[in-house]
């Protein structure tokens, strides 16, 4: 492939990102209480075991870790934001931005359980999939333990193909990790968009959000 006339992206900006169901928007501290209430909701160890850090002991603990993750610009870190009620129900994040080669990730997911198994968190992904190939990225990547079953799962489900396993890649929590490497490229995405489109249309979800047909299909 040529790319003789190649001169790397922007980095991605910090401002919304809006969806029918959700909205994503930079993390900030005006989203901390009602982030903390998803992050503390019942299951917050499961959705933390493969996280960086631990679930959040007390509101104050968690102002403080909103205050350095909203300053950050590598992970650039999103509120994923429910348009029916305003409330943040998750958070996620662009990282290891590589302008110069077209490289970026998505990581840092929590989605609380309003999001969880829903329409609005495959519309958070997709939002993040549209923007970044949008802004000329050539590959967009999610990475997980090796050990994280549901995530290298919903990587699949999203359209993200396997392509190997870094062993003793990272020292995590006291622990080594195995990563599993998962990507798509701006050509998958030209196959994926629509298919994700139909899938997010109201069309497809009946009047109790149920889906009619499943994203793989």
């Amino acid at each position: 492939m040529d790319l003789g006339g190649w001169t790397g992206v922007a980095g991605p900006a910090r401002r919304a990102i809006d969806g029918r169901y959700v909205r994503l928007e930079p993390l900030a501290p005006s989203h901390a209480a009602t982030l903390y209430e998803a992050a503390t909701a019942p299951g917050a160890a499961d959705r933390f075991r493969w996280l960086f850090e631990t679930p959040p002991s007390n509101p104050g603990e968690f102002d403080c870790w909103i205050e350095r993750a909203a300053a950050s610009t590598d992970p650039l870190f999103f509120a994923v934001v429910d348009k029916a009620t305003g409330r943040a129900e998750g958070r996620q994040a662009l990282m290891r931005i590589d302008t110069a080669h077209g490289v970026i990730e998505v990581g840092n997911i929590m989605w609380g359980p309003a999001l969880q198994r829903t329409r609005m968190a495959t519309e958070a992904l997709y939002l993040f999939a549209d923007y970044v190939f949008g802004l000329g990225y050539r590959r967009f990547e999610w990475k997980c333990n090796d050990l994280n079953v549901p995530s290298k799962r919903a990587a699949v489900r999203f359209g993200f193909l396997p392509e190997g396993v870094f062993r003793q890649h990272m020292v995590v929590k006291g622990a080594s990790r195995d990563t599993a490497w998962f990507a798509m490229t701006d050509g998958d995405w030209r196959r994926l968009q629509p298919i994700y489109a139909a899938w997010l249309s109201p069309d497809n979800f009946d009047a109790e959000g149920r889906q009619r047909q499943a994203l793989q299909t």
